[in-house]
């Protein structure tokens, strides 16, 4: 494990000051730099220390453009990597094909992120016990930087299953005598975290706070974390979790399903815990890597585009056939697909159709729409784009929840409620809560969000439903240990990489 993979993100000051920052907390202006042994003496330090913890949730580029939502559809059957040809973003590729190795795929990028937010909040949890400042507020900084580390080692433990477990600074001259734990104590500290912030986080926050979790929040990733271990005597513990979000009063079904993913309906009664993306920052390329834009925006659409609606894009994530047949009597179905090929032959509009592993369909839910595009009139407009990442929403627990209760034997009724609240509000009717068809449900209500991999390793489908992109059993269900983080250290491979 390379020492500046996972220490060197420094001194919180330097990583406070790189990112994104402003007065409505997910972006600061930067105001110089400070060494990490002078910083932390109060609450306004605490509190830049705090966004630098939450600064890697938006991640877009590292050493390749390594957003989570790009990568995870196209190792899933919801969509293709795409591009312009099979070389474009080999990470993705590689991923897509289930060609990954040590040295060819995302892996590096995700296991910084994931490091670099664990690390973050590592530094303030360490600081913030000594810094003179009210304690109320620093019991809620606590807590968020515990549903911080939580949430990184979330997604370590799903992406590698056999990583490192850091709930405290080392020193860089012990890094690499690091071994990786076992999963079941990474899992148990996510679980331990989750449950002490949980008390000390606020119900809900003012708008001038968008972007920082809640209690809400935090119960939903705990309830997640807990169905992903697949143990069936803690389902109903789980279901349980997602029932104080569910009869939340602060959140509700959009009507209009259209209307959750617009860039100017943030924030709505629909989202959890959401990712924030800005055009206010103004970047251009000279910025590399550190955007506040959403990248992924740009990637998706369609390559040479020409015409109304959309503006051109990459070519990147095209949706399967698979998909698309499945969705094509979905009322879905028109805000999740943007059928390109359709408006090319109507003559509404030209694209160029020769990208790789071009459908003629793609991503609508993150698409570069025209209205969105060079709001801020500087910068690279096609790095500016506003459109945030909903993480955990609505209808996402609703479905956890039916999925919990039924495999929990727990209240049937109550599990088909969840799943003809998901189906009534697209004007669906209703269907048995079987897990098939919750199973179902979740791919259509919540394709190309990022969470169709893991749904499939975690259920047992992956070997069939990836079988045509290659997936192989016992060792496609997680990435690599990346090889730069072998050298000169204990940390060993994953099985048959």
């Amino acid at each position: 494990m390379k020492t500046n993979n996972i220490f060197l993100t420094v001194i919180a000051a330097t990583g406070i000051l790189l990112g994104s920052c402003s007065k409505d907390f997910v972006n600061v202006e930067p105001k110089g730099t400070a060494l990490e042994v002078n910083y932390y003496r109060n609450a306004t330090e605490a509190f830049n220390g705090l966004v630098s913890a939450y600064d890697p949730l938006g991640t877009e580029v590292g050493s390749t453009y390594s957003n989570k939502l790009g990568p995870l559809n196209s190792a899933s059957d919801d969509c293709y990597a795409g591009g312009a040809s099979s070389s474009d973003v080999p990470a993705w590729q590689a991923w897509n094909n289930f060609t990954v190795d040590p040295s060819v795929g995302i892996q590096g990028d995700f296991w910084n992120r994931n490091f670099t937010g664990v690390y973050r909040a590592n530094v303030m949890l360490s600081k913030l016990d000594g810094i003179s400042m009210d304690e109320a507020l620093k019991a809620r900084f606590i807590a968020e930087c515990k549903f911080l580390r939580a949430y990184y080692y979330f997604d370590l433990v799903r992406l590698f299953k056999n990583v490192p477990l850091f709930t405290s600074l080392i020193s860089p001259a012990d890094i690499f005598n690091v071994t990786q734990a076992k999963p079941e104590e990474v899992w148990a500290q996510i679980e331990k975290d989750l449950n002490e912030a949980i008390p000390n986080l606020p119900i809900s926050v003012p708008s001038s706070e968008n972007g920082r979790v809640t209690q809400m929040a935090a119960n939903a990733l705990l309830g997640k974390v807990i169905l992903f271990q697949n143990n069936e005597s803690r389902m109903i513990e789980a279901a349980d979790l997602f029932e104080k979000v569910n009869t939340s009063p602060n959140y509700e079904l959009l009507t209009d399903f259209g209307q959750i993913f617009r860039p100017d309906n943030k924030f709505n009664k629909e989202s959890i815990f959401e990712i924030v993306h800005t055009s206010k920052a103004i970047m251009g390329w000279g910025s590399w890597p550190n955007f506040e834009g959403n990248v992924y925006t740009q990637m998706v659409g369609p390559r040479g585009y020409t015409g109304p609606i959309y503006k051109a894009g990459w070519g990147f994530n095209p949706i399967t056939m698979d998909l698309v047949n499945l969705l094509k009597n979905d009322p879905r179905y028109r805000y999740t697909v943007a059928n390109i090929d359709s408006l090319k032959k109507a003559g509404v509009c030209g694209y160029d159709a020769t990208g790789y592993q071009n459908t003629g369909y793609f991503i609508q839910k993150f698409a570069p729409l025209e209205e969105f595009y060079n709001l801020s009139q500087q910068g690279d407009p096609v790095l500016n784009y506003p459109n945030d990442v909903i993480e955990i929403r609505l209808a996402d627990t609703y479905l956890m929840e039916a999925e919990a209760l039924v495999r929990g034997g727990g209240n049937a009724a109550k599990a088909q409620s969840y799943l003809d609240k998901v189906r009534a509000r697209v004007g669906l009717p209703s269907i048995p809560a079987t897990l098939d068809n919750i199973y179902k449900e979740r791919r259509l209500e919540l394709a190309t969000e990022g969470h169709r991999f893991f749904d499939l390793v975690r259920t047992g489908q992956a070997g069939t439903a990836l079988k045509s992109k290659g997936f192989t059993v016992g060792k496609n269900e997680i990435l690599p240990i990346p090889l730069s983080e072998l050298g000169n250290t204990k940390l060993v491979q994953n099985p048959n990489y």
